[in-house]
Protein backbone atom coordinates (compact mmCIF):
# COMPACT_ATOMS: atom_id res chain seq x y z
CA UNK A 1 0.00 0.00 0.00
CA UNK A 2 0.78 3.64 -0.71
CA UNK A 3 0.39 6.19 1.61
CA UNK A 4 -0.93 9.75 -0.67
CA UNK A 5 -1.30 12.53 1.39
CA UNK A 6 -3.86 15.24 0.03
CA UNK A 7 -3.26 18.68 -0.05
CA UNK A 8 -5.29 21.19 0.53
CA UNK A 9 -9.15 20.52 -0.48
CA UNK A 10 -8.55 17.20 -2.29
CA UNK A 11 -8.77 15.93 1.76
CA UNK A 12 -12.33 16.94 1.48
CA UNK A 13 -13.20 15.11 -1.51
CA UNK A 14 -12.38 11.96 0.50
CA UNK A 15 -14.01 12.10 3.65
CA UNK A 16 -11.68 14.70 5.10
CA UNK A 17 -8.68 12.30 5.32
CA UNK A 18 -5.47 14.25 4.82
CA UNK A 19 -3.48 10.61 4.43
CA UNK A 20 -4.94 7.58 2.08
CA UNK A 21 -3.50 4.32 1.46
CA UNK A 22 -3.51 2.94 -1.98
CA UNK A 23 -2.42 -0.13 -3.74
CA UNK A 24 -0.51 0.77 -6.49
CA UNK A 25 2.32 0.37 -8.40
CA UNK A 26 2.95 3.29 -10.70
CA UNK A 27 1.06 6.54 -10.91
CA UNK A 28 -1.80 5.70 -13.69
CA UNK A 29 -2.82 2.41 -10.95
CA UNK A 30 -2.45 5.40 -7.96
CA UNK A 31 -4.86 7.91 -9.98
CA UNK A 32 -7.32 4.82 -10.41
CA UNK A 33 -7.32 3.35 -6.75
CA UNK A 34 -8.14 6.39 -5.75
CA UNK A 35 -11.03 7.27 -8.21
CA UNK A 36 -12.42 3.53 -6.91
CA UNK A 37 -11.85 4.36 -3.06
CA UNK A 38 -13.34 7.82 -3.35
CA UNK A 39 -15.29 8.63 -6.22
CA UNK A 40 -15.60 12.63 -5.04
CA UNK A 41 -12.19 12.50 -6.25
CA UNK A 42 -13.09 12.08 -10.07
CA UNK A 43 -14.19 15.27 -11.28
CA UNK A 44 -10.90 16.79 -9.60
CA UNK A 45 -8.47 14.33 -11.00
CA UNK A 46 -10.02 14.62 -14.32
CA UNK A 47 -9.47 18.16 -14.93
CA UNK A 48 -6.03 17.37 -13.68
CA UNK A 49 -3.80 17.29 -10.38
CA UNK A 50 0.01 17.52 -9.72
CA UNK A 51 2.00 14.63 -7.82
CA UNK A 52 4.67 14.70 -5.98
CA UNK A 53 6.41 11.30 -5.64
CA UNK A 54 9.58 11.83 -3.45
CA UNK A 55 10.07 15.96 -4.14
CA UNK A 56 9.74 15.33 -7.54
CA UNK A 57 6.40 16.54 -9.52
CA UNK A 58 4.22 14.74 -12.04
CA UNK A 59 0.91 15.37 -13.69
CA UNK A 60 0.91 12.79 -16.98
CA UNK A 61 3.57 10.16 -16.45
CA UNK A 62 1.43 7.42 -16.07
CA UNK A 63 4.14 4.62 -16.21
CA UNK A 64 5.92 6.58 -13.53
CA UNK A 65 6.88 3.54 -10.65
CA UNK A 66 5.69 4.20 -6.73
CA UNK A 67 7.20 2.09 -4.19
CA UNK A 68 5.89 1.50 -0.69
CA UNK A 69 8.60 3.76 0.57
CA UNK A 70 7.70 6.73 -1.69
CA UNK A 71 6.57 10.03 0.01
CA UNK A 72 3.51 10.74 -2.05
CA UNK A 73 1.69 14.00 -2.09
CA UNK A 74 -1.72 14.81 -4.56
CA UNK A 75 -2.42 18.33 -4.87
CA UNK A 76 -4.23 20.62 -7.18
CA UNK A 77 -2.39 20.91 -10.46
CA UNK A 78 0.69 22.92 -10.76
CA UNK A 79 0.81 25.23 -14.39
CA UNK A 80 2.66 28.17 -14.13
CA UNK A 81 6.00 28.99 -16.69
Amino acid sequence: MVAVRLWGSLAELADGQQTVEIEAANLRQLLDGLVRAYPALKPQLERGVSVSIDGKIYNDTWATPISEESEVVLLNRLVGG
